[in-house]
């Protein structure tokens, strides 16, 4: 029988699930393991990042554009403890993911060696699965075993590996269960279906509320919606699944969304909540609106809401369900919330395209925004920071066709932009790929333009520089209302620090020059770095919004609609109360 080290069998297993490459700075405890990494260079593509947290985030972005797991590695000691951050990421989204982290020889653990440390306690919060490799033999079926323990838990495997178990030989003969692994989640019942289209019958105000639980069911969505006249919001993160521009989807909701989705939640009185867990949700909707909730895990039932009738199925087959058991409106059937809710949504649209070609100068968002949606093709791929930017690409990005995006939602971790950039155009290289963070977020994770230089990845990474961290300053103003206390930054020339890495960069500051410096990025095949310096006047907010003067105190709404330029837009209330007297 032939023979292969520990290590190697290791990286076999991860090939055979369909792993194409792996991201991971290297350090002295892991050498067993990255010669295995040289020995299959032919069939693994190792990618060198400058911090493991970035290999993390990664790998993280690996699954959340294409829905395939993630490996990254960090060496014994803080190659280990800087993974965690990514790691966080992975957890707080629900993102399979194996680590692979180095140990010391097992001649030298517990013995107060270099870099030593107890490494399986740091992982137990973060990991669905933690083990540390005994012996050299069970090291593949450790390996199989973690990544059926990520899939299975959509969450972080950890498999840390001693040094001298991963140089080891033993016997070549494993085989994997990759083959066996099947996604087939539930039917609904016949009685849960009826038990929802009676609620949606009885309903004045419905609407649908979709994560990404949903992202298979975009059609089932908008036939529910054009059937049963129900305005669709949707979580951030599932942005995206249904195109932009259709009428009745208003965009997700929450501090970071459009208008017309942070507002109708109140109003309605039956929500069909599909594959969606967002934390926030329990303030953002009437407390006594009914829920029929839809989701593959019965433990999130109820979480966010009260549920009147719980799905235990998959969203798509449970959509279809109901759209074929339960009966149309008609267009005049509309009621007068659904019907508000569209007009709100065209009200919104109209003020922002009425911004767009704005001469404001600092810039602001929405003239950048606009040449970004002329430039970006159908297929274009977003990795987006955190920070005032998921404001502006929830609102100003018309996602349509085939084109993907990924954040860190749940954990928000600032510096995720460039790192999934990275991703994306490793896994995509034939797309267009967009990193789009604000300059305080760039900065924490900026070295990792070195990776995008090193592997020759065409990436467009536009730095919104307003010098301060946007979305701490608006908390400081509007919600505590305190002096303004460590958010301010420092002017810095990105572009010059993008050009040291060995990217092509440019500074703009109007919308024409954004335009001119895409459109000389076509001309060449290294990494871009646009420097676009912003306006320091925060967007607009959803949180606390003065518009509606059947209320709000007319002072305040005098000040609020002349802080943000906001005298054509209207509250839901008014659109609620034409429709109601047509």
């Amino acid at each position: 029988m032939a023979k292969i080290s520990g290590s190697d069998a290791v990286l076999q297993v991860i090939q055979k699930w369909g792993v194409k490459h792996i991201y991971g700075l290297p350090g002295g405890s892991f050498d067993s393991t990255m010669n295995a990494i040289y020995n299959q260079r032919e069939t693994l593509k190792y990618i060198q990042v400058r911090h493991e947290e970035a290999g993390a985030i990664a790998a993280s972005a690996d699954y959340k554009l294409t829905g395939k797991i993630g490996v990254c590695f960090g060496s014994a000691g803080p190659g280990a403890v800087h993974l965690l951050n990514g790691l966080y990421d992975a957890k707080e989204d629900g993102i399979p993911m194996l680590a692979i982290v180095a140990q010391v020889p097992t001649k030298r653990m517990n013995m107060d060696f270099f870099q030593a440390m107890n490494e399986e306690p740091i992982f137990d919060d973060v990991a669905v699965w933690n083990r540390t490799a005994m012996t050299a033999e069970s090291l593949p079926m450790l390996t199989d075993e973690a990544i059926r323990q990520a899939y299975a838990h959509n969450g972080v495997a950890v498999l840390t590996i001693p040094k001298d178990l991963g140089w080891a030989e033993i016997e070549d003969n494993f085989e994997t269960n990759a083959n066996l692994h099947t996604v087939n989640y539930p039917a609904p019942t016949a009685e849960s279906v009826a038990d929802a289209v009676k609620l949606i019958k009885d309903a004045k105000s419905p609407m649908i509320y979709f994560g990404i639980g949903a992202k298979d069911a975009a059609e089932e969505l908008k036939a529910a919606s054009e059937k049963f006249k129900m305005p669709l919001v949707s979580s951030v993160l599932a942005k995206g699944i249904i195109e932009d521009d259709y009428p009745a989807y208003l965009g997700s909701t929450g501090r970071v969304a459009p208008k017309p989705g942070a507002e109708i939640g109140f109003s309605t009185d039956l929500i069909l909540w599909v594959g969606n867990n967002v934390p926030f949700s329990i303030f953002l909707f009437n407390k006594k609106a009914k829920v029929i909730q839809i989701d593959i895990d019965s433990e999130k039932f109820g979480k966010r809401h009260h549920t009147d009738v719980a799905i235990e199925a998959d969203a798509k087959k449970s959509l279809a369900a109901i759209n074929a058991a339960g009966e149309a409106r008609e267009a005049r059937e509309a009621s007068a919330f659904y019907n508000a809710a569209v007009a709100d949504k065209q009200n919104w649209d109209n003020w922002l395209d009425g911004l767009k070609d704005s001469t404001e100068s600092p810039v602001r968002a929405e003239p950048i925004f606009d040449v970004l949606n002329e430039e970006a093709s159908d297929k274009a791929v977003w990795a987006v920071d955190v920070g005032n930017v998921n404001i502006n690409f929830e609102r100003l990005i018309r996602m349509h066709g085939d084109q993907k995006w990924a954040t860190s939602g749940i954990y928000a971790t600032m510096g995720f932009g460039v790192p999934a950039a990275l991703a994306a155009k490793v896994n995509y290289p034939d797309r267009d790929v967009y990193s789009l963070s604000g300059d305080g977020a760039f900065a924490m994770l900026s070295e990792e333009i070195l990776a995008q230089v090193k592997y020759n990845l065409h990436v467009i990474n536009v730095v919104f520089s307003n010098e301060t961290l946007g979305f701490i300053e608006a908390e400081q103003t509007d919600d505590s209302h305190q002096p303004l206390s460590g958010v301010d930054l420092p002017d810095t020339d990105w572009a010059k620090v993008g050009e040291g890495y060995g990217a092509v960069g440019y500074t703009v500051r109007t919308k024409a020059e954004f335009k001119q410096a895409l459109e000389d990025s076509k001309k060449t095949d290294k990494p871009v770095v646009i420097d676009v310096k912003l306006t320091h006047a925060m967007p607009f907010t959803t949180e606390h919004m003065y518009l509606d003067d059947s209320w709000q105190d007319k002072d305040k709404i005098a000040e609020f609609v002349k802080k943000y330029d906001a005298q054509d837009l209207k509250p839901f209330s008014y659109f609620l109360k034409q429709a109601q007297t047509n």
